[in-house]
């Protein structure tokens, strides 16, 4: 080994190489920026497109419709999902994980470009943006100030939103709450009436006369001027003196017939923050942009605006900022690393006897560690839950290598030889097996950290974490332990004198004991092989079987993390005001500030963040966000909590509909279960959608079950009979554009403020407006002035419309959405399926899962791949190892004996089999094969020394335990903290390392006595076969033979 050879004669080489890793590392950690789980959403584009007035139906067929045939020409479109809502379309277009969401938004964009003619002429054109619904704002941030209402808000609107959504990263900034300014002409009908004028007249009149002309020039030899009509309204007492007609020399004023007022527009959504009104602004981030850092410039920006507004006493005080979670997290995962290597020491010390040796091993802890940065700079990766979790998990591997090396440095030592020559003769004479054992666990890694798809978007950074690091610490383990052994190494012999001594021998004397009791059991195995492998198999069979099979552990994509967050959200009936809303909400609100374990409220009415509300204004919705004390505080974790206070408030808020939603580590978990059901048409889907949803109800565990399209929004249906409008002279183009205005306003008149523009908006004043009866009373004037009402020509009938439709890769659909409690989705999901898939479909009617399912599906398939593929790999490595193709298939044996620990650690502490706890079992595979590889080593080399068979194995046991059993406590030492960890987001960690616990506790007892049973039984099949003499090729290629002649020194002699 020629690097040992470098390490042990010049040392200033490896002090070299590792002060420039360490400096390497150290920087590469400065520069490293923090996130809370590798960025792995898939890229969604959305296309939001504003159609006044429309009704779901309307928008769906003549925009929503038109922009998919559109979009669905891209390339890398995984799938594309669009709801039509009142007056507004929503198209998203979900990404392949391999495509560019710039490039594929620069497509959409030329793609919709084509189409716009073909869209209605009152449509605004459509927004494309780079941002998923799901994507909650990452800061809520409550804005107050002492000046009048509009003011402030024009403020906020004109000013400060600009300035924060020029932050680098940010997508959008929303504004709720506050009303702009808007100049209101209120018509007055019965005066209207009285006059003999119609709505479009006024309306025409108003507009007509609100313009500015540039009316050319007048040019001289020596200048040129330009002549500008200035017609814009300066005033609202100019437009109340308007004329809007004269008749027989009588002036109307607009003045005379509506109420001309500077005020606001109507209240659409009012926010507070702890009950305080105040308005909102919400950040939300560029899908590819990283949380922590935007939210850092955004506080800075925050932080320069209040400094240049100082005089208006603005605040803007930060209600809730998502990085704050990120960063705790990190930092819970970073104090659970120090404590494991506080651990991982205590360990060293007792197996290696001195705190010399200890020192010597524990070395190579911080330099692959620190070195490990550079690995994750260099990759472009980011600080997370991943990459951390790595760094504690692979704690325990990093000592490893160097405890196997310096195991074998002391048997030399023990041999008698000087500590020089027993450092370079042991790191030698070990190096090719340590390197094999390193291997197996880099194999088992390699295959998630090359795959794709959504799930090694999130575990790659874990993998190549544990990958660098293990390397790291096998170039320690063969250049720092012989280079410190051979300077500062000695033999310690231990004896009764000291306290610690004493201790020592104490653990020693169990320590032979157990050795002891492992060789007897050994012994009898080996004779009684069937009836140890009959035992085995029942074990493994009971685990796997009977605890996946028997439902005591779930499955679901992501562990359940407690955020300490929940959204309150209330559904009023659909024709509420925004007051009424606002009132319940008030009462909500005051029921929670009563309850100790709330510290914020951050309050939305006449808006959710489900689905596209964020944007859209719901006068019968209102949310509440609530942030909980901390942890360890609270009796209860989010979830839980989250049910009890539904229950409560459903006896305060009688008439309202509540609803609870956990905010999980991705955001808001609003459907965990979710089923979108495809059909030819609206009623099929939703037949079968209904009766499907009602057998979720049944199914235990699951809560909160919806369609997402709701019937029962209140319309009034105005139905024309063409002939008597014929008759009266009226067209629809008149009818349409008056009941426009009357109802729904006309803005596009803008009055001129400064550099400022804001509408006015023309329309009845609200008595008008008030019943059905008035849209029978509407009076329309015909070519020939006579005045005609609505009811002479049309029936008026009250209905209702559904609130939403929704379409998935271009069919109609309806999805049934549920939350789970206290049972993971995916059991909830199986077991619902089991029953609705037996139901009876129209034909044409499909279904797509979607929420966690969709990614379950996804993730397991690519993780059960990666199982195979590492299985194969470590075989591979072991092969190579012992030039041999049967021997590996004894080490193999290990990897099932640990899943009987593994799963009997998730039951027991009631995790289920998520990505991470799968994650856990690949992990596994690596670090059990490794004990295993040091048995049959020794066992083979005693072998070739001549040993019988059975002698070889009970040696190997006696001799290997002692490094077998110091690795592997030392893992699990390593993991405890993990395990028990409680800080921010410890949920996922949680399961990986009790996989990991469980298994290489019942692998470490089962693999020294049924590894050796099996390699008995695969030796004496050998024998019979009479394979178990190996040729020595070596001997052969320089065997002795007698010289024989050529006939001309050249050619061979032929025989004729």
């Amino acid at each position: 080994m020629k690097i040992v050879d470098i390490s042990i004669k010049r040392p200033s080489i490896v002090i070299v190489l590792f002060t420039i890793l360490l400096l390497g590392g150290l920087f590469s950690y400065k520069q490293l920026s923090y996130e809370l789980i590798p960025k792995f959403e898939v890229n969604v584009i959305t296309v939001s497109t504003v159609y006044p007035g429309a009704s779901p139906g309307e928008v769906e067929n003549t925009v929503t419709k038109k922009l998919e045939d559109a979009i669905s020409t891209m390339e890398n479109i995984k799938k594309i999902e669009s709801k039509s809502y009142e007056s507004l379309s929503v198209v998203m277009i979900t990404l392949t994980t391999e495509a560019d969401a710039d490039y594929a938004l620069n497509d959409a964009q030329r793609k919709i470009n084509a189409v716009l003619k073909d869209l209605p002429d009152d449509v605004d054109p459509p927004s494309l943006s780079k941002f998923s619904l799901s994507d909650l704002p990452i800061m809520t941030i409550g804005a107050t100030g002492k000046m009048d209402e509009i003011a402030f808000y024009d403020l906020l609107d004109k000013k400060i939103q600009p300035i924060l959504s020029r932050v680098p990263g940010v997508a959008q900034v929303n504004l709720v709450g506050g009303q702009e300014r808007e100049i209101k002409v209120s018509l007055d009908s019965k005066k209207l009436q009285g006059y003999g004028l119609s709505v479009p007249q006024v309306q025409q009149a108003v507009l007509g006369s609100n313009l500015d002309f540039p009316t050319g020039n007048i040019k001289t030899r020596e200048n040129k001027t330009q002549i500008r009509l200035s017609g814009k309204y300066k005033s609202v007492e100019e437009m109340r003196d308007l004329v809007i007609s004269s008749n027989n020399g009588v002036q109307i004023r607009l003045g005379d017939i509506a109420d001309v007022q500077d005020a606001q527009k109507d209240v659409e959504k009012i926010s507070r923050v702890n009950q305080k009104s105040s308005i909102i602004l919400q950040v939300i981030k560029q899908s590819d942009a990283n949380a922590v850092a935007v939210s850092a410039k955004v506080k800075t920006a925050i932080a320069q605006v209040e400094k240049d507004y100082a005089k208006s006493n603005l605040k803007l005080a930060v209600a809730n900022d998502s990085s704050e979670f990120t960063l705790t997290a990190a930092d819970s995962v970073m104090h659970d690393l120090f404590i494991a290597i506080i651990l991982v020491a205590f360990v060293m010390l007792f197996f290696l006897h001195s705190i010399r040796n200890a020192v010597i091993v524990m070395v190579s802890i911080p330099a692959s560690l620190i070195a490990t940065f550079i690995g994750i700079y260099l990759m472009g990766y980011t600080l997370n839950l991943m990459s951390l979790l790595g760094l504690s998990l692979v704690v325990g591997i990093l000592v490893d290598d160097a405890i196997v090396v310096l195991e074998n440095i002391h048997r030399h030592m023990e041999m008698g030889k000087n500590k020089v020559r027993a450092a370079y003769d042991g790191a030698a004479e070990i190096g090719f097996t340590v390197m094999a054992i390193t291997l197996v666990i880099i194999v088992v890694f390699l295959p998630i950290a090359m795959s794709t798809g959504l799930v090694s978007n999130i575990i790659t950074q874990f993998c190549v974490t544990v990958i660098i690091a293990t390397l790291f610490s096998l170039l320690a383990s063969f250049t720092i332990v012989p280079w410190l052994f051979s300077r500062y190494g000695k033999l310690e012999h231990i004896t009764k004198k000291t306290f610690f001594g004493r201790v020592i021998l104490g653990f020693e004397s169990y320590l032979d004991v157990f050795t002891h009791k492992v060789t007897d059991i050994l012994r009898w195995s080996l004779v009684y092989k069937k009836t140890t492998l009959a035992i085995v198999s029942i074990l493994f069979l009971a685990s796997t079987m009977g605890l996946v099979g028997g439902g005591f552990i779930g499955g679901e994509f992501f562990a359940k993390t407690d955020k300490g967050e929940f959204l309150v959200q209330i559904e009023m009936p659909k024709d509420a005001s925004v007051e009424q809303t606002n009132f319940m909400t008030q009462k909500a609100e005051e029921f929670l500030r009563s309850d100790k374990n709330v510290v914020d409220l951050i309050t939305t009415v006449g808006q959710t963040s489900e689905g596209m509300g964020a944007t859209q204004a719901t006068s019968y919705k209102a949310e509440i966000l609530v942030s909980l004390v901390e942890k360890k505080e609270r009796e209860d974790n989010s979830f839980i909590f989250a049910a009890k206070i539904k229950r409560e408030l459903e006896k305060v808020l009688v008439g309202a509909k509540v609803k609870t939603v956990p905010m999980g580590l991705l955001g808001a978990d609003q459907a965990p279960i979710k089923l979108t059901v495809t059909g030819p048409n609206f009623e099929d889907a939703m037949a079968f959608a209904t009766k499907a949803a009602a057998e979720l109800k049944k199914v235990p565990g699951s809560s909160e079950v919806k369609l997402t399209s709701e019937a029962g929004n209140p319309e009034i249906k105005v139905v024309v009979n063409r002939d008597k409008m014929a008759a009266l002279g009226l067209t629809l183009q008149t009818v349409g554009m008056t009941m426009q205005t009357a109802f729904s306003g006309n803005t596009d008149g803008k009055f001129r403020a400064g550099e400022y523009e804001y509408d006015i908006n023309i329309r009845f004043n609200e008595y008008d407006r008030s019943n059905a009866k008035d849209v029978n009373d509407l009076i329309f004037l015909n070519s020939a002035g006579q005045q005609i009402k609505l009811s002479q020509f049309a029936d008026v009938i009250e209905s209702s419309g559904p609130s939403m439709l929704e379409r998935r890769d271009k069919s109609t659909a309806v999805s049934i959405e549920a939350q789970t409690v206290g049972r993971p989705s995916g059991t909830v999901a199986t077991e619902w399926e089991t029953v609705f898939s037996k139901m009876e479909r129209p034909a044409g009617v499909n279904y797509v899962w979607g929420g966690d399912m969709e990614n379950q599906t996804e993730g397991f398939g690519t993780l059960g791949i990666a199982l195979l593929a590492a299985i194969i790999l470590v075989y591979l490595v072991m092969v190579a190892l012992y030039d041999d193709f049967v021997t590996p298939f004894v080490v193999l044996f290990s990897i099932p004996l640990s899943f009987i620990g593994a799963l009997l650690a998730l039951a027991l502490t009631n995790n289920s089999l998520n990505i991470f706890t799968i994650l856990g079992i690949i992990m596994l595979i690596g670090l059990v094969c490794k004990n295993a590889i040091l048995l049959v080593d020794f066992a083979n080399h005693r072998k070739d020394a001549g040993e019988s068979t059975f002698d070889a194995l009970v040696q190997a046991n006696h001799a290997r335990l002692r490094p077998i059993l110091m690795t592997t406590i030392a893992m699990v030492i390593g993991m405890i903290p993990i395990a028990l960890a409680k800080g921010a987001a410890a949920e996922m960690n949680n399961g990986l390392a009790w996989v990991v616990i469980g298994g290489l506790m019942s692998s470490l007892f089962l693999t020294l006595i049924v590894v050796p049973v099996v390699y008995a039984i695969f030796d004496s099949v050998r024998v019979r076969l009479g394979k178990d003499k190996k040729v020595d090729y070596a001997e052969l290629m320089t065997a002795e033979y007698k010289h024989r002649k050529l006939v001309d020194g050249f050619n061979p002699k032929h025989k004729l």
